[in-house]
């Protein structure tokens, strides 16, 4: 299958999880906390979504394998894998926020080759394949291509809260924070997408899962950005996790983090 194809299928899966969310959209929704000893929100509209994802790929690739945040892993040891996180910023989402994305990322051995952000109310769509990445919204389509940065005294920083944060992870956010020219809290996965449309410079975030990451990892990437773990590794795993602009940006703040 090419990575045309590859897009294609991306699309149906965004098109259909996006018609099942909608209805739920700032609706009287119940919501369940995932969590014992904190808030950790799931509704109707992400388990519907994630269903209706899966469905769709279990009948055109049943050889895949897939991970999804709210209904577990399948064959995750495939040579193909769909990590599936249906409502990225469900807090944004029970607020009503249009805050929030739909991510579909696609691994190949275990990397990430294709990723999607989709926000249906917004009607956006971010894509990447690592060797580029994409926009398509109500003002049409174009390349996405993060801007250059030469410091961070002139950067723009997100997280989106230092209270997710360990009291050490915020003590080294903080540091960072104190070098920047600017820095705004919230977005979720809409960060990272700003971050690849050249629009702020860096993101930094702590305790992310894999389905948090994936897919924005080739967006990020191939829109000339770089996104690693806070130690330099490859990000995909999630956890403590650093994306920037410009290279240099990344190398300051990662020493930051780690001073």
């Amino acid at each position: 299958m090419t990575v045309i194809d590859f897009t294609a299928f991306i699309g149906r899966l965004a098109t259909t999880s996006g018609e099942t969310i909608l209805p739920f959209f700032r609706t009287s929704l119940s919501i369940d906390n995932k969590s014992s000893h904190d808030f950790d929100p799931v509704t109707e509209a992400d388990r519907a979504a994630e269903a209706v994802m899966r469905r769709l790929i279990k009948g055109n690739f049943p050889q895949h394998g897939i991970v999804g945040e709210e209904f577990g892993s399948e064959n995750e040891d495939a040579e193909y894998v769909w990590v599936l996180d249906p409502i990225d910023g469900t807090k944004s989402f029970i607020a009503g926020f249009p805050i929030w994305g739909t991510l579909i990322a696609l691994l190949h051995k275990g990397t990430p080759v294709f990723g999607m952000m989709h926000q249906p109310f917004i009607r956006e769509r971010f894509y990447g394949d690592s060797g580029s990445a994409n926009y398509q919204g109500p003002l049409g389509e174009r390349k996405l291509a993060v801007r250059r940065c030469a410091s961070l005294s002139e950067a723009t920083a997100f997280t989106t809260s230092p209270l997710l944060m360990n009291a050490s992870d915020r003590a080294a956010f903080g540091r960072v924070e104190g070098a920047v020219r600017l820095t705004r809290y919230g977005g979720d996965c809409y960060s990272y997408c700003m971050l690849a449309a050249g629009h702020l410079d860096l993101v930094v975030e702590t305790e992310l899962k894999p389905y948090d990451i994936a897919a924005l990892i080739p967006i990020i990437t191939g829109a000339g950005g770089v996104v690693t773990t806070w130690d330099g590794k490859p990000a995909q795993s999630g956890g403590r996790i650093i994306a920037a602009g410009d290279p240099r940006v990344h190398e300051a703040a990662l020493k930051l983090l780690n001073s």
